[in-house]
């Protein structure tokens, strides 16, 4: 087994090793990886904070030691970019683009200096609201988990990473954490709603906001509607996600 950090703004890991095949998501600076397998052009990784394994070509992986992946890994003192875009520097003073959510407390590790802002302490849930809304308007990208391209459970995934906190990767698999709530007048803001998709399986997730709103991602990271029977469309007035269940996660 060999180990890794992402050494770029952004990595894409493929469903299979071909740059045409499906996009299954995304690696940020600064995060870390597994690598079960290598071949001549491409690896299989194992994301560290999701274990979503995909392919990655080889020219764009950085590679580590297991004790330095094992020390970072266990670092109770993360750090995670809060702006948009900001820049960390080489040793040659290079710039290299880091994007919101990117793990900058590992930034050493790759010999770079980062001096941006990043997400600070305070109330946890009140800080869920307030980072979802800094991807609002970004477009809809399956696999994606960046302002410039992310899916739904991208979103709720980057936002609880900000505070700390580990989501699965996909909404099903989402859906299996936290704690389930009976009614919405139950939840608060920061929680997370499923939805299902028209197969009947949970293929969707939002945040929840005050007053029956939720931040979601369709078309574009959007605020709608809430009620029981699932996301009310403003500019289609019509229903577009069934609700499933609400869980608290914090």
């Amino acid at each position: 087994m060999r180990y890794g950090i992402c050494p770029l703004s952004i990595v894409p890991v493929y469903e299979s090793p071909d740059a045409n095949s499906a996009l299954k998501s995304q690696l940020l600076y600064g995060e870390l990886y597994k690598i079960p397998e290598s071949r001549k052009v491409w690896s299989r990784i194992r994301c560290q904070l999701d274990r979503t394994e995909g392919w990655v070509r080889n020219d764009q992986l950085y590679f580590i030691e297991e004790d330095r992946y094992e020390d970072l890994n266990t670092d109770k003192n993360a750090r995670f970019a809060s702006d948009l875009v900001a820049h960390a520097c080489n040793e040659e003073g290079i710039l290299i683009p880091v994007l919101m959510g990117s793990t900058v407390s590992h930034c050493r590790e790759l010999n770079h200096q980062f001096e941006g802002a990043v997400f600070s302490g305070g109330n946890p849930r009140e800080n869920l609201v307030n980072t979802a809304l800094l991807y609002l308007n970004s477009p809809e990208l399956s696999g994606g988990r960046s302002p410039f391209g992310i899916d739904a459970s991208g979103l709720s995934q980057m936002v609880y990473k900000s505070i700390g906190q580990e989501l699965k990767r996909l909404p099903e698999q989402q859906a299996m954490q936290g704690i389930p709530l009976s009614f919405i007048e139950e939840s608060s803001p920061g929680d997370l709603a499923f939805f299902d998709g028209p197969d009947g399986n949970i293929h969707h997730v939002g945040i929840i906001m005050k007053d029956n709103y939720i931040i979601h991602v369709n078309g574009k990271v959007r605020i709608d509607r809430l009620d029981h029977t699932g996301i009310f469309n403003n500019d289609l007035r019509d229903y577009t996600h069934p609700l499933r269940v609400i869980k608290q996660i914090l």
